[in-house]
């Protein structure tokens, strides 16, 4: 469904993106991850025809973004960072303005409006201004909007950031409703790291260079299931005392991090026995993609 191959953003002397390769295919849920600057945004941006990569080239559904932009638009849908919605119109209006803009007139739309609206339980604020509506609801109107004209690609670009709990839950079972139902393909960025634990696949990006891809399964075994951290105030003698190599430990303060491969017990263990008399705490917990998150955005390398 998605293709891109080496695609380059240059801002000046700066690479914003640089030779960025990705294949999705249809009705996957794939995360694009990565640390602040890393180049995420201007990667959704140039997939979804707002700016043209430097060099490299991008095909949606078979058709090249560069050459047929206006086609391609049919095919997405874009949640921006920052809402899109006219806040002095309603809900019914913002809605019916949008599928305008894509040539779908009222009546076509009116069913799966309704549809979408009841999924989030709208219908009864259908016709109350966006302005008066609360951030997890008005967040929820943005992505009905971006789905309304039946896209066979959805671009998140940090949907969820600074709802609540419950308002983040309801989205993901609707964009989990879609992909299984639709086989829609979700391209997502988020600060949220556990949001991205569902996706079928990830690309953690740095400096806009593509530095790991795989399952989220696949990342945490090559991470190590385990993490042992070590609180303390002589983090260096604890790192001598372990003979720790560069690669299976890093810094978060003055926590120690280490990570255990498996067989776990006896590392664990002999990290216990060797920290015993000279740390003040010593947890011991399974890894998550923070971790992941945390180790590539600390390291000049990857994980393995």
């Amino acid at each position: 469904m998605i293709q891109a191959k080496k695609i380059t953003k240059v801002y000046g002397d700066q690479h914003a993106v640089d030779q960025l390769s990705l294949d999705i295919p249809q009705g996957q849920f794939f995360g694009l991850l990565g640390p602040n600057g890393s180049g995420k945004t201007t990667s959704i941006h140039m997939l979804a025809t707002l700016i043209r990569p430097t060099s490299g080239s991008i095909t949606i559904n078979g058709l090249d973004v560069q050459s047929h932009p206006q086609q391609v638009r049919r095919d997405i849908g874009l949640v921006f960072q920052e809402s899109a919605l006219d806040r002095m119109l309603s809900i019914e209006e913002n809605l019916y303005f949008c599928a305008g803009l894509y040539g779908i007139n009222k009546d076509a739309i009116t069913a799966r409006m309704n549809a979408l609206l009841d999924l989030f339980e709208l219908q009864s604020k259908k016709r109350a201004p966006v302005g008066s509506l609360s951030g997890g609801m008005r967040r929820a109107v943005d992505i009905i909007r971006g789905v309304l004209h039946s896209p066979k690609v959805l671009f998140l670009d940090e949907p969820t950031v600074g709802l609540d709990l419950p308002s983040r839950r309801k989205i993901w079972r609707f964009i989990r409703q879609l992909i299984d139902d639709h086989k829609l393909t979700v391209v997502l960025t988020t600060h949220y790291l556990e949001e991205a634990a569902p996706c079928d696949n990830v690309a953690f990006i740095k400096l806009g260079k593509l530095v790991s891809e795989g399952s989220p399964e696949e990342l945490l075994k090559e991470l190590g299931k385990t993490i042992v951290e070590v609180d303390g105030p002589n983090v260096d003698d604890y790192i001598k005392k372990l003979n720790l190599k560069t690669e299976d430990y890093m810094l978060d303060g003055r926590t120690l991090l280490i990570r255990v491969h498996e067989p776990q017990h006896d590392q664990v263990v002999q990290i216990q026995t060797t920290l015993r008399d000279s740390v003040d705490v010593i947890s011991v917990r399974k890894s998550n993609l923070n971790d992941v998150f945390i180790w590539l955005s600390s390291k000049d390398q990857g994980i393995s």
